[in-house]
């Protein structure tokens, strides 16, 4: 008898190439897809029509609720605090592989897969389980998954971790002749319209940021703000103001409601404080002192960094200082190419 995998589907390229592979390893494949609008007609339709040409089941399900407490609200609140969140982030351990699995019980699905870039290996002394980066340096998205535990981890299957480019991922469409193939990749946000911005949807849902001052690092008014709703560490474009040289956002604060701006180099700093942090199956003290990797942002390389322990906050030392390591985004650990845990950055 075939085992049975549970693969979130949502009707694009990377998902649907995922089922393909499943299959092709001899995995019973169902789909999932779950609606964060709620009325996504166009989404539910696109998954239906790749689920049916690949001859699977597709479960369904509206996560609107849930989705919009627990991110939604989340990236709304942060924003207006100053912070830029990531609400990948949020959703992947709270929404996304949590429905996977429940769904996967459900069916009696032994195993979970979706369409990311990384790969899952397994300790064979801890028999601890790792998201790890994926042959792809350029779609690597391990970073996405740093606080995902061993309960989805241990299940969990990335068919396109060996793939080397998204080329390959198009071209094994293409050979399958699925309609899907030359879709384009998702927006960076799935639950904004491509035609909208963060900042208009974050106050048309009644969300204020109120005015305030730009200052410089000695405190000197420059100007007015227009709500640090609307600004985000390391800026430059859009500020609506003119100094006769180049400035960037280096500092947001909440409590005060001012932004600073500044040069370029003032946003490059070799530590990095984080909160809220989770470690995959370890215990962070087992790494205190050592030479790690980390990445302040999904786009970043990976570099050399060595952290201590603070209380319930890390405080990481770059051996290379890093450019506007961001308040609300990850900092994210590997040890080699495995990820070993992260948190939010203060």
């Amino acid at each position: 008898m075939k085992e049975k995998v549970l693969l979130g589907l949502s009707g694009g390229v990377d998902s649907t190439a995922a089922a393909l592979l499943l299959a092709e390893k001899g995995y019973e494949v169902t789909g999932y897809y779950f609606d964060v609008a709620g009325n996504n007609e166009t989404g539910r339709q696109e998954a239906a029509e790749v689920a049916n040409q690949l001859g699977i089941e597709l479960i369904v399900e509206d996560v609107s609720s849930d989705f919009s407490e627990v991110v939604i609200g989340n990236f709304c609140r942060e924003y207006t605090r100053g912070r830029t969140p990531n609400p990948c982030i949020i959703c992947n351990p709270n929404i996304k592989f949590k429905r996977l699995i429940d769904h996967a019980d459900r069916i009696g699905a032994k195993y979970i897969a979706t369409g990311h870039y990384c790969k899952i290996s397994k300790d064979p002394a801890s028999g601890i389980f790792y998201v790890t980066q994926a042959e792809n340096d350029e779609k690597d998205q391990s970073y996405m998954l740093y606080r995902l535990g061993q309960d989805v981890l241990s299940r969990l299957i990335f068919p396109l971790g060996e793939f080397s480019s998204k080329e390959e991922t198009r071209t094994l469409a293409r050979d399958n002749k699925l309609t899907n193939s030359e879709k384009k990749d998702s927006q960076e946000i799935c639950f904004i319209e491509q035609e909208s911005n963060y900042v208009n949807y974050i106050e048309g849902l009644g969300y204020e940021s109120r005015p305030g001052d730009f200052i410089d690092k000695e405190g000197n008014p420059l100007g007015q703000h227009k709500g640090i709703v609307n600004y985000t560490l390391g800026q430059r474009k859009g500020l609506g103001i003119a100094l006769g040289k180049p400035a960037f956002v280096t500092h947001i604060d909440f409590d005060k409601n001012t932004v600073t701006l500044g040069n370029n180099e003032d946003l490059f700093t070799d530590k990095v404080i984080s909160k809220g942090n989770f470690f995959t199956g370890d215990n962070a003290a087992d790494f205190k002192g050592k030479e790690i990797y980390a990445k302040v942002r999904y786009s970043a390389k990976c570099e050399k960094a060595t952290f201590m322990l603070a209380g319930d906050k890390i405080i990481t030392t770059f051996e290379k200082s890093q450019r506007a390591p961001t308040p609300g985004q990850s900092i994210v650990f590997y040890d080699g190419d495995r990820v070993i845990g992260g948190g939010f950055i203060e």
